[in-house]
Order: structure tokens, then sequence, then C-alpha cells
């Protein structure tokens, strides 16, 4: 394509085109040229693919409470955020702009009341049998998660904060299986 860069690209170790100063290799969103594209994954081999991802939202305890008893006005906070996640993770390519649309085979969002934050927890896991992983698809089904309890709740606190999203795992692909720490 003959896209042109609307301005000069940057230079530097982050810059569009550097390599990766972690790994070593070329990022691989851009061109030789700086310019964003999304990576060709067609010779990639098909395989099966999952990812764990993880989060939570502390709030004030009169909040918990509201939630846990399901006194809020806006409804069940739980199984909304429940779709929401498993919503967003289906529309990923939509909200990412370099990430492939992927046919999804499951999506699991749980979501856990936790007094000792107090809050709620959220963990994602997605499957899909393709050429790409889907570690974005579980990170944006934890964010959405999130933001539907911020959302629900916010009239009775403001105060709300969504924190520790987190990749745990994924699995399949080139690159082999990755966990993250304790």
């Amino acid at each position: 394509m003959a896209d042109q860069p609307t301005h000069p690209a940057p230079e530097g170790p982050g810059a569009p085109g550097a390599q990766n100063s972690a790994s070593g290799r070329d990022l691989t969103h851009t061109d030789a040229q700086g310019i964003f594209r999304m990576v060709d994954v067609g010779d990639k081999p098909i395989s099966v693919r999952s990812a764990v991802a993880i989060g939570a939202i502390r709030m004030q305890p009169d909040t918990f409470k509201a939630i846990r008893d399901n006194t809020l006005k806006k409804g069940d906070v739980i199984p909304v955020a429940r779709l929401a996640g498993i919503q967003a993770a289906k529309r990923t390519a939509e909200l990412v702009p370099l990430c492939h649309p992927l046919p999804l085979s499951a999506v699991e969002v749980r979501v856990s009341l936790d007094e000792a934050l107090p809050g709620c927890r959220v963990e994602s896991a997605v499957r899909t049998t393709g050429q790409t992983g889907v570690e974005m698809e579980a990170l944006t089904a934890v964010s959405v998660a999130l933001l539907a309890i911020y959302d629900m709740a916010k009239a009775v606190d403001r105060t709300m904060v969504m924190t520790d999203i987190v990749l745990r795992e994924k699995r399949g692909g080139t690159r082999g299986d990755f966990t993250a720490g304790p």
C-alpha cells in the first residue's frame, strides 16, 4: 500500500521499526518505514490457543455490600459484568486497532466478590483454534467486565479503582506457553 507517514518517523529505541530491547526482535506492528500495519499471520500454523487474564476492582465497603446484596438501582452487577466481558472478548478487534478478528471457541468470565479488597475479582479464559493468540481478548474481557461493574455502581461510589489487570497465562502458538509468576 502507498500509505505515507503524516509525521517524520520518531527515532530511538522505542520508535516504530526499532528493535524491541527486551527481546532483540524487530517490532512486528510497523514496517521498515515505521508505518503501522496488521501483522500477517497467514503462514503461521493453526493451533489451539488459550489465554487467562485477571483483574480486580476495589470499592467502599458499602458499595461491596450493595453489590453482594443486590440492592443497586441498576440491578444485579455480577451477571451484567460477565456478559459485558464475554461480549468484549468477541469484539476485541473492533477496539484494538491492530488485533486480528478471531473466531473464538470459548469465552468464560468469572466474577467473584472479595470482602478483603473490598471489591470484585474478574478472571477470563478465552480459547480459539487459529493462527494467532487470544491474550488481547482475555485482557479485554477482564477490562470491560470491570468497567461494567464501575458503571453499575458509580452512582454510589465514584472512588472505585480498577487494578491488577494482567495476563496470567497463555498456551499454544509458536512462541510456546507463558505463565505469570506467583
